[in-house]
This record gives structure tokens, C-alpha cells and sequence, in this order.
């Protein structure tokens, strides 16, 4: 390691605000493989980036498997093309489920507008406003269920 900057475990999970356990748990997943210093680890820069990357994967929603065969081929370990198209193929799959998520977000978040409009219509008393909300609605829900 020589001069190279190190960091414990208590300051990597500060930094990225997880607990030591998880730490450990990656490194037990062979995710990190840190270095150590009698019963201590000393983590480099490299497990430092790994354990960012391994974090960025699981916002992503990407297996542990997935994390790891994207950590090797950023360390150099499997950059072959086969390994690469593999992992377009994983971040296509993914891609497409976020955008589902999205629609359904955007879906549910329509049906709360007119939820909301009801809501208020019924509290001015305006029966004709929530009837025309509530047919909206169901118009939308209608829309949603056949596409």
C-alpha cells in the first residue's frame, strides 16, 4: 500500500452514510476485499470507488451479481466484448422497468389530481365539480386499463 490513502471502516460508512455491517456484508459478497492491519480492515481508494459504485448499483435496482460483474469489468478483470454486451443487456432489462415505473408513477399521480379535485369539489359543495371529476377519473382509469 505503500503511501497510498487508506480509509477505516467507520470512515467509509460515515462518508456514504451505511452502516459498518452493510460494509461488511458487501465484503463477505466479495464485493470489497479489503486489506488488514491485524483484526482491522484498510480500505484503498479502489474498495473506497468499488463501495461507491456498489451503492450507485443498488439505486439502480441492480442485483449483487449484476454490482460485482459491473465492478470487475470496471477493475479490468472481464472487460471482454461478450461481458460487455451481457451488461447492456442487464441495463437494457433495467431500463425498461424504470420507465414502466415511471409510467405507473405518473399513472397513479394522475389519479390523485383528480382525486384531489373531487376532494375539493365535495368541500365547496360543489357536487357538479365532483361528479365531473370523479367521471375524469374513471374515464382515466378506463384509458389505463386498456392500454
Amino acid at each position: 500500500m505503500g503511501n497510498e490513502e487508506t480509509y477505516s471502516i467507520t470512515e467509509l460508512a460515515r462518508e456514504f452514510d451505511i452502516t459498518p455491517r452493510a460494509i461488511r456484508f458487501y465484503e463477505d459478497q466479495g464485493l470489497l476485499t479489503p486489506a488488514r492491519a491485524g483484526r482491522a480492515r484498510v480500505y484503498t481508494k479502489a474498495d473506497r470507488t468499488r463501495l461507491k459504485l456498489t451503492l450507485r448499483g443498488k439505486r439502480l435496482g441492480l442485483s449483487l451479481a449484476e454490482i460485482r460483474e459491473l465492478l470487475d469489468m470496471y477493475g479490468g478483470v472481464r472487460n471482454s466484448s461478450t461481458q460487455l454486451q451481457r451488461f447492456l443487456g442487464v441495463l437494457t432489462v433495467r431500463r425498461a422497468a424504470l420507465e414502466q415505473q415511471r409510467k405507473d408513477i405518473e399513472a397513479v399521480l394522475d389519479e390523485i389530481d383528480m382525486l384531489e379535485q373531487q376532494c375539493q369539489a365535495l368541500l365547496g359543495d360543489n357536487a357538479e365539480g365532483a361528479a365531473a371529476a370523479r367521471a375524469e377519473l374513471a374515464r382515466r382509469i378506463q384509458r389505463a386499463s386498456v392500454s
